[in-house]
């Protein structure tokens, strides 16, 4: 019956009608196509035109249609514009007929049906031919996620102010007999489609307005026994028992949606719709293409075929659109020589949305089926032609060049002039963009089209061209996630007088006008809405809510024809035509491609089975290079060209890569970005590439490991320019211009003042804040702004129009962007991260092409054109503030969605010398010190912040505050105002611990009393003494004068040596954070545990360190950040052979050589300053004047000086008659030296500058040294261990030696006193005299092994004297320091008796002469010491080295590398202490009172004066004595009460209020008693040992900060997953703003609340990410432990692991594997076993270290010395007593007689065994 050959109608136009034509009934055909064999085919056709076209609308009732032989005798339809037409094709196959048939067996029993089956329109086509073939009238509905049982019930609309109930399309369906047909049951939202089970089983429904539905029997019952206005008046209605639903879904789960509700399931018959049989679709397919090779087509249906099979299902594959190959066969058609794979491209866009398995699993069916021939077959390269087609509205010819052969076709064309190819100037074709194109017009004449590309690439460019180049009008419309159904179709709003109406959307208009849709995003737009179009897209049909119904045009013409109704009588019936001309263009983002095509990874994909039947698919690629090039220099004229260039190979390269990380940056950099910086670039050519490119990529906010991929890409491209902006000036206004830097604009004159911004704005190289920045700019620029804060419930609603009601009529008011828009002021929009990116991301269309469609059906335009339009005022900008993108911010990554269409700049925290400026500003009289601790501890906080560390990062807006607290209220200690920053974080311990540190680091005492102060005791000074007199022998005598012979030489240079100079952070801590001692600041050097420090000195306020195992040198300023080394191996070789022990002094330089230093190696004589390096003999070195670039060098028992003048390169060698023993520079042209046998003194006089020609000119003078009077005997010789190089000040001279005194004089220091002061010396000729403050015991005299644990290192073990003497003058403050050993301190009489003295490095002993005291300040003890003990001991006699500090005190190196700064002056001393107390702040003990002043003249009963004491002994308490202290009522300090204050000059007895507040002592230690029970009652319930519960805490304190801030990753992780949504059509919550015309009606579902939003169904189970942790567990890791710690550090990182992912087990399923040399993958933790509490996890670190196969388990006994060193023995212990099998015993005594198990103690030095205390670590 159905063999016949297919017809080809036409239609009276004679225009060629496609395989659709309508039918009476199916026995036509029979009689139809015998008849056209009998008659020939002209007389045939007029026949058949009568027969299908005029009979139908002659249908007289007891006609009867046949299937097969099932009859349905037809009924007159009452509403005949609802029959559908033109569905029916005149030649059906055999399954189509089969469904008929099926469908009319269930209308005869009355049933529903369901037709299941895959996405495309063939169920909708089948039920639509039933309903065309049997004359039914259709009630249709497309369900979405929207749908709501109003929608199918009954909905309200007000006419002239009453409310009225409108039946819906269930009600009308049911009254009036018609079939109702509800397509996508799956996409409807639960417990909405249920309103129908009632109707569906028993034809049953009451309804909102009081009436209800009654099934035709039991109505037809009730009407034999009342009368129909009976029944009427009790409201029944009557169901037709014609009534029927049919229903179209999609199975579930296969396909994504809501599973059907067994309760509705059941009411339904079902039936599987599948494609058509392959031989019907082959059928069709010849049909449809003709030109067509048949093995082609059937190559093509065999891979459509297959990519639907189950198999393909269960890769992973989506299934093909098999319903897309009929008009991809018409473009095949045209275009025989098109590819294949081109074509299977359009259809299916397998590179797009398969991973690569999915894209092998493709390539390969396709290669099977010979349709990989995209490479053998011509692409069309471009458009040649194009012109209106002559004689055929609405069309347009079309000429296609491919492969040098032109192919003219028609398309669709708009309704505006068409304009040539190539011609717009805003338009630069590309080769590619030319191909896109004419791929484009191909698939243009058969389907609509989608557009699938990344961000920026030029998506919506190409679609303006193609458009404009049809004569196309566009119809922008963006979409956006939370867009309704309605807000696709139609709108709802009030008329003037109040009535409710219907609005039709763009989409509408544009279907009924014949536009170009663009449909913008359908990426983000949720499916089930997106279903509502699936109608409209395969049959341009489309139903909206007020009954209006949109018909493709051919049908409209048919049914106009057939009825003979004219287009008004049609409309007046709600039915439209849809122009033939109107198409549909989507635009959308690639989609999310899974790792593998697995069937988790379809979750990513909007592209899913459903979607791909609606449009054809092109992929617009990223240009080439040279194409991009192209189109920069085409749109921007005065690029600078090698700029583009570098900027595009940098794009390129990082597009090109497979990093993850770089292909991150390179979204960032899409055409549109490029064309933004190139357009920068040619205003401002002096702004470099890598500029401009961080602004692009926001790289400030980039994680390091992308910050650190872009540096290195932007390194190898250019040299990094400096920061132009840095040094740009600030706002200047001359002539109504306002100047920024190079950059000027002219002042706005605004109409309202009002909205122009002023604040507060304090002028800094940088600002503020964002909010600060833009304000300043519009107050700069006189712009006036509007403004607008987004939110996490911001909706498209309030960014366009706010909805209101005045007097029952809906009104909108303009939102400030709409105002912005009119007015052309600047639009701020605050916080738009908070903002969903779904709302934000409609500023699009407004700012890409200046259009945006609002609420109330006007639309923003950028140029005049048409009605009910808001033209773009030109002057409007949008300025953008949002919160950087990712952790901690939990904002929405609004950069990511949007940033390339606005251009970007970071705006950092000010740098601190910016914010210090400007918190100067808002607290003047706040102390700058407060300030710079107040800066440095928040800079701190911010970089911990943007590691994790830490949660919150706090702003400059805080920091500001705390200052104009500390401004308002100066006596509050900063300690105490910084609270108002941090007591948010009071609670969690942790994160407390880390603000308290970081406050502690900077000193800010947070914590600390002002009681705790820890200065050292101080001592007295025996008295001053005269003890003689230095006479300078100026005599004639030849012995006494001596002249000395002086040569000059150059010096011999090698070099330079290039040297890589190494930055480390400086880990500054200050010192004074909870008490206040001496000690300012301390911080670690990075050196090598071996090395050992031999020099440090300092010049202003750098401090230059030098090592000398290896050779290093490392240089710091006080308050600097970073820590420079020279590693200066090139420099001194010898060091590597290990015998030689170099020692290094340092001087550091003066102008004009600021910044560079000399080394001089004393062994040798190599010194090297930063350029050069030269060798002298092993010579000490001077560097008194080192800062007048001149040393002086000499060799003990030598008898030369040698002079080195570094400026000049010259060496001044003075010859000497005494062979030295040391020198003394006394000042810069006088020195004082020993001769070596008899420590003789000698003075050398010199020229000041002393010139090559200037010989024999120095002289040399014996000092004569004589006692106070003969009488005593002979003199003792003084051994000077230093000498001050300048004088004491007058005042201090005198204070030291209690006279009034003013003359030359130098301080100098020895073993036998504590200072000496030798006035008149070195200028005086008559005898100077020597004052000393003596020693009880000279220090040489002193045994070293007084204190016990030092003996074992530094007794007996010194073989020569130290080097360094470590003794300073500090002139200023009138002391000496020096470093002690505390074997030389008077430790009876520093510490009680009962108190045990603390283990040290060196005690620093300040004698202070001003006061006459001395004190002995403790050292620490080095945390690490060098193995090298011998070398130790040649360096200094204690532990440290010292040098003066340029500011006054003195710096401290511990052979460990320890830097401390130390505070010894009295003055500065106290100036600090009161400081520091003033920042934790005053406080006096008395209760807070509250008063209030009354201005009567009342006498009060006062408190009394008290009695006077006329001895004016103390009184404490009593009530009686005037000038107490404490007590209350009378007159005095401290206590309570009492009317005044009044000071008798007692000590004050004080409560203090933290000891008042504190809580009792009782209390605390039932708390700490109930912690440690619960702690042991745990152990117990988890049976671990005490032991193992220290040896865990270990491993587990070592990462605890660590800990913290993972789960602090992990904690914002799980907020981020777990955000609420807006819950839509809710009975309860807040007033949904789309929904208020409902509410007028009074609809109840009109609120929205926030939920979690359950996940879609059909969507893929969110399962845990799956971790695996992999630690080295082979012998190595024990070997190596004692040198690096690698197995400790290995346990600890997975001690890590497991409590940071405890309680995670839902978001991360772990396990550890370990490898070794006995295998790969030894399990530790398997992931269904994760360890739950402490023992389990240390169990896991016990494997870790615990050989399975020997039983043995390796413990770390660490034996140090108190204070030297570590070393580690390692034992082998059996861990189980159970014997050995003989394989491991064998194994196990090969393993242990081997030499390389066992591990020696390896000390340097021999130690006894009493010398060694043992503390083991296991």
């Amino acid at each position: 019956m159905h063999n016949s050959s297919p017809l080809t109608p036409f239609d009276l136009n004679g225009k060629l009608v496609p395989l659709v034509t309508p039918v009476f009934t199916l026995l036509f055909h029979v009689k139809i196509n015998i008849i056209i064999h009998i008659l020939g085919k002209n007389d045939a056709y007029l026949l058949k035109d009568f027969l299908m076209y005029r009979l139908p609308c002659m249908i007289f009732a007891g006609d009867t249609v046949n299937i097969g032989e099932i009859s349905y005798k037809l009924k007159t339809p009452q509403n005949p514009e609802l029959v559908p037409v033109k569905h029916i094709s005149d030649s059906l196959p055999q399954t189509v007929v089969q469904h008929l048939r099926w469908i009319m067996q269930k209308d005869l029993l009355g049933q529903d049906v369901f037709l299941i089956g895959p996405p495309g329109p063939l169920r909708r086509s089948i039920a639509m031919q039933y309903l065309e073939l049997t004359k039914r009238e259709v009630e249709y509905v497309a369900l979405s996620r929207d749908t709501t049982e109003t929608d199918l019930k009954q909905r309200r609309e007000i006419r002239s102010g009453t409310a009225f109930y409108i039946d819906q399309c269930a009600v009308r369906a049911a009254t009036q007999g018609r079939v109702l047909v509800l397509e996508g049951l799956e996409k409807a939202e639960r417990n909405v489609l249920p309103v129908l089970n009632n109707l569906l089983e028993n034809r049953e429904m009451q309804l909102e307005d009081g009436r209800f539905l009654m099934s035709a029997e039991r109505y037809d019952k009730l009407l034999q026994e009342h009368t129909k206005e009976e029944l009427d008046s009790w409201k029944i209605v009557r169901v037709s028992e014609d009534f029927r639903v049919i229903a179209l879904g999609l199975p579930v789960p296969k396909y994504k949606g809501n599973p059907l509700d067994p309760p509705l399931r059941s009411r339904f018959q079902a039936r599987d719709i599948y494609y058509l049989p392959f031989k019907d679709q082959l059928e069709l397919l010849y049909t449809a293409g003709p030109n067509i090779a048949a093995e082609r087509v059937s190559q093509l249906l065999s891979l459509a075929t297959t990519l639907c099979s189950q198999e393909s299902s269960n890769l992973g594959l989506p299934d093909f659109p098999v319903d897309n190959l009929l008009p991809a066969l018409h473009v095949l058609n045209s275009f025989p020589m098109l590819s294949s794979q081109q074509l299977v491209h359009r259809l299916y866009p397998y590179n797009s949305i398969l991973g690569k398995d999915g894209r092998t699993a493709v390539e390969g069916v396709l290669s099977r089926f010979e349709l990989l021939d995209g490479r053998r077959q011509p692409a069309p390269s471009a458009i040649s032609r194009l012109s209106a087609t002559r004689g055929l509205e609405g069309h347009a010819d079309v000429t296609l060049r491919i492969a040098d052969k032109d192919v003219t076709f028609q398309v669709p064309a708009g309704t505006k002039e068409l304009r040539p190819p190539n011609s717009s100037p805003t338009f630069i074709s590309t080769p590619s963009h030319s191909q896109l194109m004419a791929e484009i017009m191909q698939s243009h004449m058969a389907k609509d089209i989608c557009l699938i590309g990344t961000k920026g690439c030029g998506k919506s460019v190409i679609a303006r061209e193609f458009a404009e180049m049809l004569g196309y009008s566009i119809e922008p419309v963006m979409l956006y996630q939370d867009m309704t159904a309605r807000d696709l179709l139609q709108q709802r709003y009030t008329l003037p007088n109040g009535d409710t109406a219907w609005r039709p959307s763009p989409l509408v208009t544009a279907a009924i006008e014949g536009k170009l849709l663009l449909l913008d995003g359908i990426h983000r737009v949720n499916l089930g809405t997106l279903a509502v179009l699936s109608r409209l897209l395969h049959d341009r049909e489309l139903d909206l809510y007020d009954g209006t119904r949109l018909l493709r045009w051919d049908k409209y013409q048919t049914l106009k024809e057939q009825l003979h109704f004219s287009d008004q009588q049609l409309q007046e019936r709600s039915i439209l035509p849809i122009h033939p001309s109107f198409r549909v263009l989507a635009l959308a983002e690639p989609p999310v491609v899974g790792a593998s095509a697995s069937s988790s990874s379809r979750g990513q994909q909007w592209l899913s089975p459903e979607l791909l039947t609606m449009f054809l698919y092109h992929t617009v690629t990223p240009l080439s290079k040279a194409e991009e090039m192209d189109l920069i220099q085409g749109l921007i004229l005065n690029v600078p060209k090698e700029a583009a260039e570098n900027l595009l190979h940098l794009t390129h390269n990082l597009r090109k890569t497979n990093d993850p990380t770089a292909q991150s940056l390179a979204s960032s950099l899409s055409t549109r970005q490029l064309l933004r910086i190139c357009r920068r670039l040619s205003q401002y050519p002096e702004e470099s590439i890598a500029h401009a490119v961080k602004k692009a990529c926001l790289s400030r906010f980039l994680p390091s490991l992308a910050r650190a991929s872009l540096e290195k890409s932007l390194a190898n491209k250019e040299t990094l320019h400096t920061d132009f902006l840095s040094c740009i000036s600030l706002g200047k206004i001359k002539d109504g211009v306002l100047t920024i830097g190079n950059v000027s604009a002219p002042i706005y004159k605004p109409n309202e003042k009002m909205k122009v911004p002023d604040v507060l704005f304090y002028d800094n190289p940088q600002g503020v804040g964002k909010n600060k920045i833009v304000d300043r700019f519009l107050h700069l620029l006189n712009r006036p702004r509007e403004y607008l804060q987004l939110h996490r419930d911001t909706t498209v609603q309030t960014l366009t129009l706010q909805p209101s009601v005045r007097d029952g009529i809906i009104m909108y008011e303009d939102s400030p962007l709409v105002k912005a828009v009119k007015l052309g002021h600047i639009l701020v929009i605050d916080e738009a991260d908070k903002a969903p990116t779904n709302v934000t991301c409609i500023l699009k269309t407004l700012v890409e092409s200046g259009e945006m469609i609002l609420a109330d059906g006007r639309r923003i335009i950028s140029a005049e054109g048409r009605p009910n339009t808001i033209v773009m005022h030109p002057d409007f900008r949008m300025l953008v503030l949002a919160n950087r993108p990712g952790f901690p911010f939990l904002g929405n990554d609004f950069f990511g969605a949007l940033g390339d269409i606005f251009s970007c700049h970071a705006v950092d925290n000010p740098k601190p010398q910016a914010e210090l400026a400007m918190l100067k500003q808002y607290g003047p009289d706040v102390p700058d010190a407060t300030l710079q601790k107040l800066v440095a501890a928040f800079g701190e906080l911010r970089s911990m912040a943007d590691q994790g560390t830490i949660t919150y990062p706090y702003s400059t807006r805080e920091v500001v505050n705390i200052v104009k607290h500390l401004q308002k209220f100066p006596d509050e200690g900063l300690a105490n105002v910084v609270r108002n920053v941090f007591d948010f974080d009071s609670y969690n311990k942790d994160t407390r611990e880390v603000l308290i540190e970081a406050l502690h680091k900077h000193g800010i005492p947070i914590g600390a009393k002002p009681s705790s102060v820890t200065l050292a005791k101080e001592l007295p000074l025996p008295e001053v003494k005269m003890t003689g007199y230095w006479t300078i022998n100026q005599g004639v005598n030849a012995r006494r004068k001596l002249l000395c012979p002086t040569e000059t030489h150059l010096i011999d240079i090698k070099g330079p040596v290039f040297l890589r100079v190494q930055g480390y952070p400086c880990n500054r801590q200050e010192s004074r954070a909870l008490s206040f001692s001496e000690e300012k600041a301390h911080w670690q050097i990075p050196m090598n545990e071996v090395n050992i420090i031999c020099d440090v000195t300092t010049k202003d306020d750098v401090l230059y360190v030098a090592t000398c195992n290896p050779v290093a040198l490392y240089s710091m300023k006080e308050h600097g950040e970073t820590i420079q080394c020279v590693e200066l191996y090139d420099v001194f070789p010898r060091t590597i052979s290990g015998v030689w022990q170099p020692f290094v002094t340092v001087a550091a330089l003066g102008s004009p050589l600021d910044g560079q230093v000399v080394l001089h190696e004393e062994q040798v004589g190599t010194h090297t300053d930063t350029s050069t390096l030269t060798e002298l003999g092993g010579h000490k070195m001077c560097q008194d004047f080192a800062h007048k670039n001149w040393l002086l060098f000499y060799k003990e028992d030598g008898n030369q000086l040698e002079v080195l003048d570094v400026l000049e390169g010259r060496v001044h060698s003075i010859s000497l008659p005494i062979n030295l023993k040391s020198v003394f520079l006394a000042a810069e042209d006088r020195w004082l030296l020993m001769e070596s046998k008899t420590n003789k003194k000698f003075l050398l006089t010199k020229p000041m500058h002393m010139a090559a020609e200037d010989t024999g000119v120095c002289q040399l003078h014996s000092i004569s040294e004589d006692p106070v009077s003969s009488g005593h005997g002979a003199t003792e010789v003084s051994m000077p261990q230093m000498l001050s190089c300048e004088q004491l000040p007058n005042e201090n001279l005198s204070a030291a030696l209690d006279q009034k005194i003013v003359s030359p004089n130098r301080i100098m220091a020895d073993t036998s006193s504590f200072a000496r002061v030798v006035v008149g010396f070195p200028d005086l000729v008559s005898p100077n005299e020597v004052y000393s403050f003596k020693r009880p015991v000279d220090l040489l005299e002193m045994k070293s092994g007084e204190s016990g644990s030092h003996m074992f290192l530094r007794g007996g073990l010194r073989s020569s004297t130290a080097k360094r003497e470590n003794c300073v003058s500090l002139l200023s403050a009138n002391q000496v320091v020096r470093a002690l050993p505390p074997s030389k301190v008077p430790m009876k009489e520093v510490y009680p008796k009962d108190v045990t003295p603390p283990m040290t490095a060196a005690y620093l002993e300040v004698t202070d002469l001003n006061s006459k005291k001395v004190k002995y300040i403790p050292v620490p003890r080095s945390m690490t010491v060098s193995p090298y003990t011998s070398w130790l001991s040649k360096v200094s006699e204690s532990d440290v080295l010292m040098a003066p500090l340029g500011s006054g005190g003195v710096v401290t190196v511990d052979m460990g590398g320890y830097v401390r700064l130390w505070e010894t002056g009295l003055d500065t001393l106290q100036r600090s202490l009161m400081e520091w107390r003033n920042m934790i702040g005053t406080e006096d003990g008395r209760p807070v009172q509250i008063t209030i002043q009354r201005e009567s003249g009342l006498d009060v009963s006062a408190p009394k004066h008290g009695k006077i004491d006329p001895n004016n002994a103390p009184h404490v308490g009593g009530n009686q004595w005037a000038g107490g202290t404490g007590g209350r009522d009378t007159a005095g300090l401290g206590g309570k009460g009492g009317p005044y204050r009044l000071d008798a000059g007692h000590k004050v007895y004080q409560v203090s209020q933290a000891e008042k507040d504190a809580v009792p002592e009782e209390v605390r230690r039932a708390a700490r008693e109930m912690g440690e029970k619960a702690f042991k009652e745990r152990l117990k319930e988890i049976n671990m040992s005490d032991y193992d519960a220290a040896t865990y805490e270990r491993f587990s304190n070592a990462v605890r900060r660590q800990v913290q801030s993972l789960r602090i990753i992990l904690d914002s992780l799980q907020a981020k997953g777990k955000e609420r949504q807006w819950l839509k059509n809710q009975a309860l919550g807040e007033l949904d703003d789309a929904k208020i015309i409902d509410g007028l009606t009074g609809e109840k579902a009109i609120y929205k609340r926030r939920g979690e939003l359950e996940p879609e169904l059909g969507s893929p189970q969110q399962k845990p990410k799956r971790l695996r942790v992999l630690a080295d567990v082979s012998g190595s890791m024990y070997r190596f432990n004692g040198v690096d710690g690698r197995l400790e550090r290995s346990m600890e990182a997975v001690c890590m692991v497991m409590e940071a992912l405890e309680n995670y087990e839902h978001k991360f399923k772990y396990d550890i594997v370990g490898h070794s040399g006995d295998g790969y993958d030894i399990e530790l933790v398997r992931p269904d076993k994760v360890p739950k509490n402490n023992k389990q996890r240390l169990k896991v670190l016990k494997v870790q270290v615990h050989d399975q196969s020997v039983d043995v388990f390796l413990l770390y006994t660490i034996y140090s010395h108190p204070n030297r060193m570590k070393t580690m023995v390692r034992i082998v212990v059996p861990c189980t007593p159970t014997a050995p099998t003989p394989a491991s015993r064998s194994w196990r005594e090969k393993r242990l007689t081997s030499t390389s198990w066992w591990c020696s103690v390896m000390p340097t030095w021999n130690a006894t065994a009493s010398g060694l205390s043992a503390s083991p670590r296991s």
